[in-house]
């Protein structure tokens, strides 16, 4: 058995297959995604795996005009509050860069994926990305 609730490779499958996990505190009831050892809230290691809506706010983004290696410039990393309570960061998909301002704060979002080819690491990465909900 593993140490970890919810590895990351398992939170990668998932989005793939159109599902948000996370882990859920026993000790609080917060949530923690991406999944990490302990709770974001309280520290606590008592978690579960939890499926989450996949929907949630745009709080603050930034547009990216220098990529690093392998991406292409620019696009928007944005951070927004799931449903759930804990924010997620993931590429705005469908908004062109140049023309992003502030009135994508407040904006909903549902949560998707996209796979990527990474250039440091062997295989497919998977990014969580956010679009409009209209």
């Amino acid at each position: 058995m593993s140490f970890y609730k919810l590895t990351h490779r398992e939170y990668f499958d998932a989005l793939k297959e159109g599902r948000l996990l996370g882990l859920k505190c026993r000790q609080c009831g917060g949530y923690t995604v991406p999944p990490k050892a302990c709770c974001d809230g309280c520290g606590g290691t008592d978690t579960e795996v939890a499926g989450l809506s996949g929907k949630g706010e745009i709080k603050t983004f930034t547009v990216v005009r220098v990529a690093p290696e392998g991406l292409q410039a620019p696009y928007i990393v944005a951070m927004a509050e799931l449903e759930e309570g804990p924010w997620l960061m993931g590429n705005l998909l469908d908004v062109d860069p140049d023309r992003a301002g502030m009135d994508l704060i407040g904006k909903k979002v549902s949560v998707g994926h996209r796979v990527v080819q990474m250039n440091y690491t062997a295989g497919e990465g998977v990014t969580p990305v956010f679009k409009i909900i209209p």
